[in-house]
Protein backbone atom coordinates (compact mmCIF):
# COMPACT_ATOMS: atom_id res chain seq x y z
CA UNK A 1 0.00 0.00 0.00
CA UNK A 2 2.81 2.25 0.87
CA UNK A 3 4.94 1.47 -2.68
CA UNK A 4 4.35 4.97 -4.43
CA UNK A 5 5.33 7.10 -1.45
CA UNK A 6 8.77 5.16 -2.23
CA UNK A 7 8.67 4.92 -5.90
CA UNK A 8 6.27 7.84 -6.89
CA UNK A 9 6.61 10.82 -3.83
CA UNK A 10 2.73 10.05 -3.30
CA UNK A 11 2.45 10.69 0.75
CA UNK A 12 -1.69 10.32 0.39
CA UNK A 13 -1.69 7.30 2.30
CA UNK A 14 1.17 7.64 4.73
CA UNK A 15 0.54 8.07 7.97
CA UNK A 16 2.59 10.45 9.37
CA UNK A 17 4.98 9.76 12.92
CA UNK A 18 2.68 12.60 14.18
CA UNK A 19 -0.11 10.81 14.15
CA UNK A 20 1.32 7.66 15.42
CA UNK A 21 2.79 9.48 18.06
CA UNK A 22 -0.68 11.02 18.75
CA UNK A 23 -2.11 7.51 18.49
CA UNK A 24 0.08 6.14 21.07
CA UNK A 25 -0.57 9.19 23.82
CA UNK A 26 -4.55 8.99 23.57
CA UNK A 27 -4.48 5.05 24.08
CA UNK A 28 -2.45 5.99 27.00
CA UNK A 29 -4.49 8.22 28.44
CA UNK A 30 -7.92 6.68 27.24
CA UNK A 31 -7.68 2.98 27.84
CA UNK A 32 -7.86 0.97 31.44
CA UNK A 33 -4.71 1.02 33.71
CA UNK A 34 -4.96 -2.44 33.47
CA UNK A 35 -4.24 -1.96 29.79
CA UNK A 36 -1.40 0.37 29.93
CA UNK A 37 0.44 -0.55 32.31
CA UNK A 38 1.00 -4.08 30.88
CA UNK A 39 3.30 -3.75 28.16
CA UNK A 40 2.25 -6.71 25.63
CA UNK A 41 -1.15 -5.80 26.54
CA UNK A 42 -0.67 -2.13 25.12
CA UNK A 43 1.21 -2.92 22.08
CA UNK A 44 -1.49 -4.94 21.22
CA UNK A 45 -4.00 -2.30 21.82
CA UNK A 46 -1.79 -0.10 19.45
CA UNK A 47 -1.52 -2.05 16.99
CA UNK A 48 -5.11 -3.11 16.85
CA UNK A 49 -6.25 0.13 16.87
CA UNK A 50 -4.22 1.16 13.61
CA UNK A 51 -5.43 -1.76 11.43
CA UNK A 52 -8.76 -0.58 12.43
CA UNK A 53 -9.06 2.67 11.94
CA UNK A 54 -7.04 2.64 8.48
CA UNK A 55 -8.06 0.64 6.21
CA UNK A 56 -5.36 0.67 4.08
CA UNK A 57 -2.98 -0.91 6.55
CA UNK A 58 -3.25 -4.32 6.57
CA UNK A 59 -0.69 -5.11 9.26
CA UNK A 60 1.14 -3.07 12.38
CA UNK A 61 3.93 -3.68 14.67
CA UNK A 62 4.23 -2.23 17.65
CA UNK A 63 7.33 -2.60 20.21
CA UNK A 64 7.19 -1.22 23.60
CA UNK A 65 10.42 -1.26 25.91
CA UNK A 66 10.02 -0.57 29.63
CA UNK A 67 12.23 1.80 31.84
CA UNK A 68 11.34 0.95 35.43
CA UNK A 69 12.01 3.84 38.01
CA UNK A 70 12.53 2.71 42.00
CA UNK A 71 11.49 5.33 44.65
CA UNK A 72 13.98 6.84 46.75
CA UNK A 73 14.33 5.21 50.29
CA UNK A 74 15.46 7.71 53.38
CA UNK A 75 15.46 6.26 56.81
CA UNK A 76 13.79 3.18 55.32
CA UNK A 77 11.27 4.74 54.07
CA UNK A 78 10.32 5.46 50.29
CA UNK A 79 10.19 9.04 49.22
CA UNK A 80 6.59 10.05 48.24
CA UNK A 81 7.21 11.33 45.05
CA UNK A 82 11.26 10.91 44.07
CA UNK A 83 12.74 8.39 42.07
CA UNK A 84 15.97 7.22 40.33
CA UNK A 85 16.40 4.21 37.88
CA UNK A 86 18.88 1.25 39.06
CA UNK A 87 21.41 -0.28 36.30
CA UNK A 88 19.22 -3.09 35.20
CA UNK A 89 18.32 -5.33 32.55
CA UNK A 90 15.45 -3.37 30.35
CA UNK A 91 12.13 -5.39 29.34
CA UNK A 92 10.39 -5.26 26.29
CA UNK A 93 7.82 -6.23 23.84
CA UNK A 94 6.35 -6.47 20.58
CA UNK A 95 2.61 -7.39 19.26
CA UNK A 96 2.08 -7.32 15.28
CA UNK A 97 -1.81 -7.03 14.51
CA UNK A 98 -2.49 -8.11 10.98
CA UNK A 99 -5.61 -8.49 8.94
CA UNK A 100 -6.66 -11.97 8.21
CA UNK A 101 -8.81 -10.68 5.00
CA UNK A 102 -7.71 -7.04 4.11
CA UNK A 103 -9.15 -4.19 4.04
CA UNK A 104 -11.87 -5.80 6.41
CA UNK A 105 -10.62 -5.49 10.35
CA UNK A 106 -13.09 -8.36 11.40
CA UNK A 107 -10.44 -10.50 11.76
CA UNK A 108 -7.17 -10.41 12.85
CA UNK A 109 -4.37 -12.97 13.50
CA UNK A 110 -1.77 -11.07 16.43
CA UNK A 111 1.79 -12.14 17.68
CA UNK A 112 3.47 -11.17 20.44
CA UNK A 113 6.96 -11.55 21.44
CA UNK A 114 8.44 -10.80 24.86
CA UNK A 115 11.87 -10.46 26.28
CA UNK A 116 14.56 -8.76 28.17
CA UNK A 117 18.28 -7.32 27.79
CA UNK A 118 21.64 -5.71 29.31
CA UNK A 119 21.03 -8.14 32.23
CA UNK A 120 24.93 -8.79 33.12
CA UNK A 121 25.51 -11.59 35.73
CA UNK A 122 29.16 -12.91 36.92
CA UNK A 123 30.06 -16.44 38.71
CA UNK A 124 33.28 -16.69 40.36
CA UNK A 125 32.96 -20.81 39.71
CA UNK A 126 31.15 -23.82 38.84
CA UNK A 127 31.64 -23.29 35.05
CA UNK A 128 34.07 -25.13 32.34
CA UNK A 129 35.20 -25.23 28.91
CA UNK A 130 36.91 -28.87 28.31
CA UNK A 131 37.00 -31.30 25.67
CA UNK A 132 36.87 -29.36 22.33
CA UNK A 133 38.01 -29.70 19.19
CA UNK A 134 41.61 -29.23 18.76
CA UNK A 135 43.50 -28.59 15.73
CA UNK A 136 47.16 -27.38 15.16
CA UNK A 137 45.19 -23.74 15.81
CA UNK A 138 44.37 -24.56 19.25
CA UNK A 139 45.88 -22.66 21.96
CA UNK A 140 43.32 -22.57 24.48
CA UNK A 141 43.34 -24.98 27.25
CA UNK A 142 40.95 -26.76 28.83
CA UNK A 143 39.50 -24.60 31.24
CA UNK A 144 37.45 -27.11 34.72
CA UNK A 145 37.46 -23.98 36.31
CA UNK A 146 36.74 -20.73 35.52
CA UNK A 147 35.07 -17.25 35.92
CA UNK A 148 32.10 -16.72 33.80
CA UNK A 149 30.32 -13.38 32.90
CA UNK A 150 27.26 -12.62 30.17
CA UNK A 151 25.32 -10.17 29.45
CA UNK A 152 21.88 -11.85 28.86
CA UNK A 153 19.76 -11.50 25.74
CA UNK A 154 16.34 -13.38 26.59
CA UNK A 155 12.97 -13.35 24.32
CA UNK A 156 10.18 -15.71 24.31
CA UNK A 157 7.30 -15.75 21.41
CA UNK A 158 4.08 -16.60 22.73
CA UNK A 159 1.73 -19.27 21.24
CA UNK A 160 -0.68 -17.39 18.34
CA UNK A 161 -4.38 -16.87 19.85
CA UNK A 162 -7.16 -14.71 19.83
CA UNK A 163 -5.80 -11.07 20.68
CA UNK A 164 -8.54 -11.71 23.86
CA UNK A 165 -7.17 -14.81 25.00
CA UNK A 166 -3.61 -13.34 24.51
CA UNK A 167 -4.80 -10.53 26.56
CA UNK A 168 -5.59 -12.54 29.26
CA UNK A 169 -2.12 -13.76 30.24
CA UNK A 170 -0.12 -12.88 33.07
CA UNK A 171 2.37 -11.54 31.26
CA UNK A 172 4.29 -9.89 34.46
CA UNK A 173 4.57 -13.88 35.62
CA UNK A 174 6.00 -14.49 32.53
CA UNK A 175 8.44 -11.62 32.22
CA UNK A 176 9.59 -12.76 36.19
CA UNK A 177 9.54 -16.34 35.79
CA UNK A 178 11.67 -16.06 32.68
CA UNK A 179 13.91 -13.90 35.11
CA UNK A 180 13.88 -16.54 37.93
CA UNK A 181 14.92 -19.46 35.85
CA UNK A 182 17.47 -17.53 33.75
CA UNK A 183 19.30 -16.50 37.21
CA UNK A 184 18.42 -19.73 39.13
CA UNK A 185 19.89 -22.02 36.04
CA UNK A 186 22.83 -19.65 35.70
CA UNK A 187 23.58 -20.20 39.09
CA UNK A 188 22.65 -23.02 41.01
CA UNK A 189 21.15 -25.89 38.94
CA UNK A 190 22.81 -28.68 40.19
CA UNK A 191 23.31 -30.66 36.98
CA UNK A 192 27.51 -30.65 36.28
CA UNK A 193 26.50 -30.68 32.80
CA UNK A 194 24.59 -27.51 32.89
CA UNK A 195 27.98 -26.11 33.33
CA UNK A 196 29.93 -27.83 30.97
CA UNK A 197 29.68 -25.22 28.38
CA UNK A 198 27.49 -21.52 28.15
CA UNK A 199 25.73 -23.51 25.06
CA UNK A 200 24.25 -26.05 27.85
CA UNK A 201 23.46 -23.58 30.26
CA UNK A 202 21.32 -22.20 27.33
CA UNK A 203 19.37 -25.03 26.68
CA UNK A 204 18.49 -25.48 30.69
CA UNK A 205 17.56 -21.81 30.78
CA UNK A 206 15.24 -22.27 27.94
CA UNK A 207 14.25 -25.60 29.04
CA UNK A 208 12.75 -24.23 32.09
CA UNK A 209 11.03 -21.88 30.67
CA UNK A 210 8.93 -23.68 28.37
CA UNK A 211 8.46 -26.16 30.63
CA UNK A 212 7.21 -23.36 33.52
CA UNK A 213 4.81 -21.52 30.92
CA UNK A 214 2.41 -23.54 28.29
CA UNK A 215 1.37 -20.29 26.37
CA UNK A 216 5.51 -19.72 25.40
CA UNK A 217 6.55 -21.52 21.92
CA UNK A 218 9.77 -20.55 21.90
CA UNK A 219 12.63 -18.86 23.42
CA UNK A 220 15.67 -17.10 21.92
CA UNK A 221 18.72 -16.43 23.98
CA UNK A 222 21.84 -14.45 23.00
CA UNK A 223 25.04 -14.92 25.42
CA UNK A 224 27.74 -12.70 24.58
CA UNK A 225 31.74 -14.60 26.48
CA UNK A 226 32.67 -11.53 28.80
CA UNK A 227 36.36 -12.83 29.26
CA UNK A 228 37.83 -11.98 32.80
CA UNK A 229 41.16 -13.85 32.37
CA UNK A 230 44.26 -13.85 35.48
CA UNK A 231 46.45 -11.31 34.95
CA UNK A 232 50.39 -12.88 34.80
CA UNK A 233 52.04 -11.86 37.89
CA UNK A 234 54.72 -13.95 37.60
CA UNK A 235 57.18 -10.80 36.58
CA UNK A 236 56.93 -9.31 39.97
CA UNK A 237 57.05 -12.52 41.62
CA UNK A 238 53.99 -13.44 42.58
CA UNK A 239 51.89 -16.31 41.86
CA UNK A 240 48.34 -15.61 40.10
CA UNK A 241 47.35 -18.67 38.43
CA UNK A 242 44.47 -20.36 38.01
CA UNK A 243 44.60 -22.06 40.99
CA UNK A 244 45.80 -18.87 42.60
CA UNK A 245 43.90 -16.36 40.89
CA UNK A 246 42.65 -13.06 42.73
CA UNK A 247 43.41 -10.46 40.02
CA UNK A 248 41.71 -10.89 37.17
CA UNK A 249 41.70 -8.48 33.62
CA UNK A 250 38.86 -8.06 32.13
CA UNK A 251 39.45 -8.89 27.69
CA UNK A 252 36.22 -7.08 25.57
CA UNK A 253 37.49 -9.00 22.09
CA UNK A 254 37.53 -10.70 20.59
CA UNK A 255 34.80 -13.13 22.61
CA UNK A 256 32.05 -15.69 21.22
CA UNK A 257 28.62 -15.00 20.81
CA UNK A 258 26.17 -18.19 21.88
CA UNK A 259 22.98 -17.74 20.31
CA UNK A 260 20.09 -21.05 19.84
CA UNK A 261 16.21 -20.97 19.86
CA UNK A 262 15.01 -23.62 21.99
CA UNK A 263 11.28 -24.73 20.92
CA UNK A 264 8.17 -26.78 21.59
CA UNK A 265 7.90 -30.44 18.88
CA UNK A 266 4.99 -29.41 16.71
CA UNK A 267 3.14 -31.64 18.21
CA UNK A 268 3.18 -33.66 21.96
CA UNK A 269 4.70 -32.59 25.43
CA UNK A 270 8.33 -30.27 25.33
Amino acid sequence: QFETSYTKGDNKLVVATDSQKNTVYYLAKTLPAEKVMVPEVFASEVASFMVKKYAHVTSCQVKVTTKPWERMKFDNKAHAHSFYREGKETRWTEAVVTKTSPPSAASLTTIINSGFYDLEVLKTTNSSFVDFWRDELTTLPDMPDRLLSTKVLCQWKFVPQTIEALQAIDYDAAYNGAKRNTLDAFANDPRAWVHASVQSTLYIMADRILNDFSHVDDVYYALPNIHYFPFDLSKFGLKNTQTDAEVYMPIADPSGLITATISRPSKGKF
